[in-house]
């Protein structure tokens, strides 16, 4: 018999829905009944794609012994942690003051009115029989200690989150080069990436602020690092070269062997990612990736509205990774005598690289290969790619990894901007129709008024958005911008903003709280600041704020975003792999940073021209007379002519684009 989960919309709540364990969705009902029956309450986290959220499903809540001791004592919730991080982060946290250490599936205990009293991430069925033993006793037996806890518990959360002690100093080039001294020996000079054991992760943030610091510092250390975790991590297991698109991260330190879930926001940040960096460093492969990933995309993850779907499984057949690799019989029966040939590029082998399979990794491009084994370039160049699209065929027809088929606003504006970073680079159409489709859904299903929502499948909507759904909404609509001159993504954008300053506005600092006023508060109200997989909604906000501001001629934007980071700036020094989106935004501070208007009906040709040479710090605006924005005032005459400004101050204007380079010392 279904529970209470099948009539939910996310996958992973449905995943559930035949459960013995009488599971709850969040919501008023679980917590009234907890609260009237004196019951704590199991509040269990994960998400579709999660491999070992469907172990502990497996184990303990199919078994019907666990589902009866979790039935008796408990209130059982479970949560999609990708439709409420809102609660995620709320337990989140409770589990990382407990055990130091965080993680899906994220299985947490609290009193019936949400405070947390215990907590941990994957527990093996004795594990979780006797933490739930144990638990249920000291609730009843002595439930002042619990009270006790869930004090103590809360109180150390909310520590959490006091913003350190800073300076008012103005940011200065001597705060990157503190940054850098604090961040260069975390690199892997040899892996790339940062320098662990294990779980290694794209975080795409942190490559973008190495490559731009590289770039305005002319820093060859920082730019050798950003160099080798590119090439690393396209050469690695953890891209699908047959297909297209990163997966999650890798559980080596060569990038070898991935949790093979693929996510929309890794893939939208690293399409961003290798679309600006080819603008630095133009290389068929940076290409090859942006171009086999956003196919990906197009073919596996959009949905016929226009909207992104959010994951693909790590499983498939209830295997992790089944659907990914090959044994070497598979490859030479399909690819003949170029069979050994394509094993040795990619290191497949009779007796395999991975639990007797073979997942497809490379460790020297193509060409370096060739020259090595003295074959001619090209020859061998075809031969891999026709070796590739053999292979991709022949995956077709497996059994395919289970799609988490909802739609999230803050995942989709991630992709969004990547699919806009990719127009701009390569000036491909395509490109932007898939942009302009995507903003269109975005506005038209998810958007009401100023308000936005989180959540969108099968026609439905029915959670209020957080911070980072209007953080990178905003964001993606100012890029949209930058690449159409269309000025209803600017006001779109602004629209947002409004609504954003009203309702998130955290009072006793300059940041924004994750959720909205207008929304029950859980525990506590958090800021979000840290930068991880995907950067913190205050730190997108703040950039957004600055560029809204230059473009609008509205101070108090500029003011703002300039508070907000002075008071991450102890942090973003003394952690800043933890703050790169941060340190992005403080680059456009402690360097020239220049906003270029372009009027008339060249405009756009003239922006893509800009474009290609590279220059991190920059923003864009034009069009045609008719445009009333504050930078474009009074600005339009008959032939198209640039103007190249500092905040807010102009060089003379010019007509041509070599002259427009040259203003930015280019």
């Amino acid at each position: 018999m279904p529970n209470r989960l099948i009539d939910q919309t996310s996958p992973y709540l449905l995943q559930h829905a035949h459960n013995p364990v009488d599971w709850y969705p969040w919501g008023e009902e679980a917590l009234h009944r907890a609260t009237t029956e004196n019951k704590p309450i199991i509040v269990s986290i994960g998400y579709a794609a999660c491999h070992w959220c469907h172990v502990m499903e497996r184990e303990s809540f199919e078994d019907e012994e666990v589902a009866q001791l979790m039935n008796q004592h408990f209130v059982c919730i479970k949560v999609d942690r990708e439709e409420r991080p809102d609660i995620d982060k709320i337990y989140m946290d409770a589990v990382m003051v407990m055990t130091g250490q965080g993680g899906w599936p994220l299985n947490a205990i609290a009193l019936p009115d949400g405070r947390p009293i215990y907590g941990g991430t994957y527990f093996r069925k004795d594990q979780w029989m006797r933490a739930l033993g144990q638990v249920a006793g000291l609730y009843q037996q002595q439930p002042e200690q619990t009270e006790q806890y869930a004090v103590d518990l809360v109180n150390a959360m909310k520590r959490m989150d006091v913003l350190q002690p800073t300076d008012s100093k103005p940011f200065a080039q001597s705060d990157l080069q503190r940054i850098s001294l604090q961040w260069m020996p975390q690199i892997d000079r040899k892996w790339g990436g940062r320098d662990v054991k294990a779980n290694k992760f794209p975080l795409p943030a942190n490559n973008i602020f190495l490559l731009r610091a590289a770039q305005l510092k002319q820093d060859e250390e920082i730019q050798a690092a950003v160099d080798i975790t590119l090439e690393k991590m396209a050469f690695g297991g953890i891209y699908d070269h047959l297909g297209g698109g990163f997966a999650r991260y890798s559980v080596d330190p060569y990038w070898k062997v991935p949790h093979f879930e693929k996510m929309l926001y890794d893939n939208g940040q690293l399409v961003s990612l290798y679309a600006e960096a080819y603008l630095q460093k133009p290389q068929a492969l940076y290409k090859r990736l942006v171009f086999q990933t956003i196919d990906f995309l197009e073919r596996e993850l959009t949905s016929e509205e226009g909207g992104f779907y959010s994951s693909l499984d790590a499983d498939s057949e209830g295997e992790e990774g089944k659907f990914y690799v090959w044994t070497y019989d598979e490859i030479e029966q399909l690819l003949g005598e170029d069979a050994r040939l394509f094993g040795d590029y990619y290191n497949a082998h009779p007796f395999g690289n991975w639990e007797g399979n073979n997942i497809l990794f490379v460790l020297e491009t193509e060409e370096e290969f060739a020259k090595r084994w003295k074959l001619d370039v090209e020859e061998f160049k075809a031969k891999m790619q026709a070796g590739r699209e053999i292979l991709f065929q022949a995956r077709e027809p497996r059994v395919r990894p289970g799609l988490d088929d909802k739609i999230l606003t803050s995942w989709n504006a991630l992709m969004l901007r990547g699919l806009v970073d990719a127009y701009l680079t390569f000036g491909e159409d395509r490109i932007l129709q898939m942009a302009v489709k995507n903003a269109h859904f975005l506005r038209d299903k998810l958007t009401e008024g100023p308000r936005l929502f989180r959540n969108y499948k099968n026609g439905q909507r029915s959670i209020s958005a957080f911070l980072d759904d209007y953080a990178n909404l905003i964001d993606a609509y100012v890029s949209l911008y930058q690449a159409t001159f269309e000025v209803q993504w600017l006001r779109q954008a602004e629209l947002h903003v409004h609504h954003v300053l009203a309702h998130f506005s955290d009072p006793e600092t300059d940041l924004f709280f994750y959720t909205s006023d207008e929304d029950p508060v859980l525990v506590r109200r958090k800021t979000e600041r840290q930068d991880d997989v995907i950067p913190s909604s205050n730190s997108v906000l703040a950039k957004s704020l600055h560029t809204l501001g230059l473009i609008l001629h509205k101070s108090d934007y500029l003011d703002r975003s300039l508070r907000m980071l002075q008071s991450m700036k102890t942090d973003l020094i003394q952690n800043p792999a933890w703050h790169a989106n941060w340190g992005q935004l403080m680059l456009r501070h402690i360097y020239p940073h220049y906003e270029v208007a372009i009027t008339g009906a060249e405009a756009g040709a003239f922006r893509q021209e800009l474009i290609q040479q590279y220059h991190p710090n920059r923003i864009f605006a034009g069009g045609q007379e008719g445009d009333e924005i504050p930078i474009l005032a009074q600005r339009f005459v008959k032939e198209t002519t640039i103007y190249v400004c500092e905040g807010n101050r102009c060089q003379l204007p010019v007509t041509e684009v070599e002259k427009a380079v040259e203003m930015m010392g280019g």
